[in-house]
């Protein structure tokens, strides 16, 4: 069960960083400011998915290796901490203190309110 589990995260995650690297390019053609849109849709979307797949699943079953490869592979994959905390880092080390508040404020605090929305989603469609 191990290494199926293994090979479900490693796919997903392919996916999700192809899908992340995808947003991230998009975001740079169609936004044109110093904000990393990318890194913040995909984290605040990313969010709002994991509520509904962890909603789904909380309702329907474990979902055994299909939870996997959606949870901790495609949305590991696409969300991504690292990439927010060196934007994060970037902005206060360019004294755009401002900014980095609002990006990292903004980040946790829509990040959690999306997995709850996702949650009270499933909760609904699902009862």
């Amino acid at each position: 069960m191990f290494l199926i589990h293994l090979i479900a995260a490693a796919a997903g995650g392919a996916i999700g960083s192809a899908l992340r690297f995808s947003v991230g390019a998009l975001m740079l053609r169609v936004m044109d400011s110093g904000w990393p849109w990318g890194t913040y849709t995909v984290n605040i979307v990313g969010s709002l998915i994991m509520g509904l797949v962890i909603g789904w699943f909380a309702h329907k079953g474990n979902g055994g290796s299909v939870q996997v490869f959606l949870a901790t592979g495609v949305l590991g994959g696409f969300t991504t901490f690292s990439a927010f905390s060196l934007e994060t880092a970037r902005m206060v080390e360019s004294k755009a203190y401002t900014q980095a508040v609002l990006y990292a404020g903004s980040s946790v605090i829509l990040g959690v309110l999306m997995v709850f929305a996702g949650l009270l989603i499933m909760r609904k469609v699902l009862m």
